[in-house]
């Protein structure tokens, strides 16, 4: 229910205003508490002022085991627990296996205590000096990098390579993770966006452009893997042309990446539209390669336009990207 407070004057120059009883109550707050301010832009934010305190949350495992137990530790981490107690009456060795590897597999956070009936995980870094702008161009670079290496070892059926591209996933995965976390805790106090020195506006666009960068990873990991299936080498004009719709596609994505970045809302509004105009050209083009594909076998004309499919889905990513710019750059309300 939304209350409202008359603004008074006191001693000729301090504003000041009550605040509910029953919040007050409900956050412990009481005559002598502190109390913490937050401005952005016209709102101002209230909170009660705490020590720095580490959130800790406990889970019963019981019934988990395999993937469920991946993703249960991996939400735990994503909502914010700094630190983690998993507990059963008694933990398998499957289940420990399961949980350390879930716990390697994300930033900061490591095995602190374990017993018979309880695995506690802790992060170990400081939320405040987490860089969420960092994050999302350093999945920027690994997925397109990843997104090149894969049609290079298409192009010369390169096994190693396409494993290391499957490999590299793991890393965008991981700054996924970590842009997910950054965000919700924005969204619960708005001290941890005081802390990132950022509006959450811009928190969520970042977060918005690190899911399409994700995704983008997906899909070049989709492509190694079918690469690992071929047996035969791809013709070389299927090759190019599908080296000049990757090519298209990458640059899309730096377009929009460029854009959200950009501070000069004309600028940031030029680039974001320039990525939006080529992701059509990008779907024709893509298109003309399916007519090559149609002089092949069926089988491989498949997988090679399941390829196709990838990289024309990675360029729609980026224009989702600059989407996001597009609307960061616009007048606010």
């Amino acid at each position: 229910m939304v209350e409202t407070r008359k603004v008074q004057v006191t001693g000729g120059s301090t504003y000041t205003v009550s605040i509910p009883k029953d919040w007050a109550t409900e956050n412990g707050v009481s005559a002598g508490s502190e109390v913490e301010f937050y401005p952005e832009g016209d709102s101002l934010f209230l909170t009660p002022r705490s020590e720095e305190e580490r959130t800790e949350g406990t889970l019963d495992v019981t019934t988990l085991e395999g993937d469920e137990l991946t993703r249960a530790v991996m939400t735990m981490y994503v909502s914010g627990f700094d630190i983690i107690a998993l507990e059963s009456a008694r933990i398998t060795t499957d289940q420990r296996r399961t949980i350390r590897k879930a716990t390697q597999s994300l930033v900061g956070l490591e095995v602190l205590e374990e017993t018979r009936d309880r695995v506690v995980i802790r992060d170990l870094l400081d939320s405040s000096e987490l860089s969420i702008h960092n994050a999302v161009t350093r999945m920027r670079l690994i997925a397109l990098s990843m997104l090149d290496d894969a049609l290079l070892a298409l192009g010369d059926l390169d096994e190693d390579m396409a494993r290391d591209v499957i490999q590299r996933d793991e890393d965008v995965d991981r700054l996924w993770m970590v842009v997910s976390r950054i965000f919700r805790a924005t969204l619960r106090t708005p001290k941890a966006a005081e802390e990132l020195g950022l509006p959450r506006e811009m928190c969520f666009d970042y977060q918005s452009a690190a899911r399409q960068l994700e995704r983008i990873a997906d899909h070049a990991t989709k492509i190694a893997h079918l690469t690992l299936n071929l047996e035969k080498a791809v013709p070389d004009e299927i090759v190019d042309a599908l080296e000049e719709l990757r090519e298209d596609a990458a640059n899309v994505v730096d377009d929009g990446m460029d854009a959200l970045f950009e501070e000069d809302s004309s600028e940031a509004t030029r680039l974001a539209n320039e990525a939006r105009e080529a992701v059509q050209a990008i779907d024709e083009r893509a298109r003309a390669i399916d007519e090559y594909l149609r002089e092949l076998d069926p089988a491989r004309a498949q997988v090679l336009g399941l390829i196709v499919d990838s990289v024309s889905r990675s360029a729609d990513y980026g224009g989702n990207i600059a989407e996001t710019a597009l609307q960061k750059a616009a007048p606010t309300p």
